[in-house]
């Protein structure tokens, strides 16, 4: 009666803690916000106008706390009070608060390897010390068993299947949401050194030995090499971010791949095993699954981690959009330039061009559009015919926007107008034809207007440099494209997980029960197939 007594123990145990776990998965769901990051948003969205407010009264509007709401949660480094520094990776605080929402899994591993591992070891000292008796079979609880038995391994293979298919699709997610940022900032750092080319390039500007005054060759020196720092500083430290996350992405798909396959075989290989009874296997099985399935376990509590912390930079991204000038942790993901750096190139820029103009408009005022007398060499190379277009120069002397006046040609199609006006030389430095200007002097004027053309086109992209717009562009786009697949695609692993776990443990237990049945009843056909052959039971 003991080994009778040990197995409805562990049969009570298994079933109460499948109980237990499917009571605590809930539980966890419903307080960590699995399924409901939208909940709150317009009160997470109030909170922190709320905090900018105090901020900025407190004159401390250079910080603002993400996603404030979402992440309050206790923290177990901190006595358990709440965390109340918002999203920040970087913050040991913030990463054992999220952390701590793992726990509910971390524990059920625990208990689970505890009492089954408990139950496994009373049905052994069982089977070794206990002589076997007769004794019957339900075919109730033998048929029961092997439905249950068969319903699990298949909503295991369910689990596998589900779970192979999120971490696929969250890795090509992740994948190209990395991809998105690092060419953002690839693109931005290229444009950062293009300006730096074209400013390089006003130096060498020489139009007929005109050249840029000395100070404003001084002032490009000194912006080229913020604006080459600036660059740099942004495609390295956006680098080096993505070799991490890459590395720890392929890491994760590597193991969610070998717990999905593993799992698999283990639900299938177990389900037949027992099935043609081979107990030993089964029992040998079992031992493996039992720690396979904590590990499981401990896998669901990091997912659901990784599916809080996926939430939370979502809403951080998304609150960090309305105010993108605060110095906030997600500087660390994609930081901006340099407020100082951007206006500073922007101004230089702007200066440069108007000095540009200025020094060709001067050239065709004063040399091209004037026909001097042949002792005036080298002012005098024979000018002739309509007298050429000065250029509209986009900026007045303080740097403000300039409305172009009738007659004048605008940067983007000078060089056209003005090649019209060219002479053909037959004697060197001397025009054969009507025109106004020299192929050479055409050429040097040609060039200059290029890079007054180049910096003025990359105007407005250091003016959205200066608000950080490209990396308010680059957050907006990945809160509305690539957020809710990230989180969707971490649900499906952390269910995955769930139903890998709970459907494999199920089957461990059934696995014991059905061959604790299937065992019962081949000793009772064997008992009664004895006992109907002994001629003294006939005789009886």
């Amino acid at each position: 009666m003991l080994c009778s007594r040990s197995q409805r123990v562990f049969i009570l145990v298994s079933l109460c803690l499948l109980s237990s776990f499917l009571l605590v998965v809930t539980g966890t769901t419903s307080n960590t916000g699995v399924g409901n990051e939208e909940v709150g948003g317009v009160e997470e969205w109030r909170t922190s106008v709320i905090e900018r407010v105090i901020a900025e009264e407190s004159g401390e509007n250079s910080s603002l706390i993400l996603a404030a709401k979402r992440t309050k949660r206790k923290d177990p480094n901190d006595n358990f009070k709440f965390y109340t520094g918002g999203w920040n990776i970087s913050n040991s605080h913030y990463l054992t608060s999220v952390g701590y929402t793992a726990v509910p899994f971390i524990i059920i591993a625990v208990v689970w390897f505890v009492f089954f591992g408990l139950s496994l070891s009373l049905i052994c000292l069982c089977y070794c010390c206990c002589a076997r008796q007769p004794y019957g079979y339900s075919r109730v609880a033998y048929a029961l068993s092997l439905i249950l038995l068969i319903s699990f391994t298949i909503a295991a293979i369910i689990g596998c299947i589900f779970l192979y298919t999120g971490q696929g699709k969250f890795h090509a997610s992740t994948t190209d949401t990395l991809e998105y940022v690092v060419s953002q900032a690839n693109l931005t750092s290229e444009n950062l050194r293009n300006v730096s080319d074209y400013l390089n390039a006003a130096k060498k500007v020489d139009v007929q030995s005109s050249i840029l005054p000395q100070d404003v060759l001084s002032s490009i020196d000194n912006i080229q090499g913020k604006i080459n720092s600036s660059a740099t500083t942004l495609s390295v430290k956006t680098m080096e971010n993505q070799d991490k996350i890459q590395n720890v992405l392929d890491s994760m798909r590597l193991a969610l791949v070998i717990i999905a396959a593993v799992m698999l075989f283990l639900a299938f290989i177990g389900f037949l095993l027992s099935i043609f009874g081979l107990q030993c296997l089964v029992y040998t099985l079992v031992i493996l699954g039992w720690i396979l399935v904590t590990v499981t376990f401990v896998l669901c509590g990091g997912f659901l981690l990784l599916h809080n912390v996926v939430g939370d930079t979502c809403v951080a991204m998304d609150q960090w959009v309305q105010n993108p000038t605060a110095h906030t942790a997600l500087d660390d993901i994609l930081p901006c330039v340099d407020n100082a750096t951007a206006r500073e190139t922007l101004d230089r820029t702007k200066l440069v061009t108007y000095k540009l103009v200025n020094l060709l408009d001067n050239a065709i005022s004063n040399m091209t559009n004037r026909n001097f007398p042949p002792q005036l060499r080298p002012l005098y190379y024979n000018q002739s015919g309509p007298l050429m277009p000065l250029l509209c120069n986009p900026f007045n002397a303080d740097l403000s926007d300039h409305q172009c006046q009738p007659g004048e040609v605008h940067l983007n199609n000078a060089t056209e107008v003005w090649k019209n006006f060219t002479c053909q030389i037959v004697t060197p430095g001397t025009c054969s034809t009507q025109g106004r200007l020299t192929p050479k002097l055409y050429s040097q004027m040609a060039a200059a207007v290029n890079v007054s053309y180049g910096l003025y086109k990359y105007g407005p992209f250091l003016a959205d440099l200066q608000g950080c717009d490209f990396v308010r562009s680059t957050f907006t786009d990945i809160e509305r494209d690539h957020c809710p697949g990230l989180k969707r695609y971490t649900q499906w692993i952390y269910v995955g997980l769930v139903v890998v776990s709970a459907s494999v443990m199920s089957s461990l237990v059934f696995w014991v029960i059905y061959a604790r049945e299937r065992r019962h009843r081949v000793y009772t056909k064997d008992y009664n197939a004895m006992h109907s052959e002994d001629p003294r039971s006939k005789g009886q």
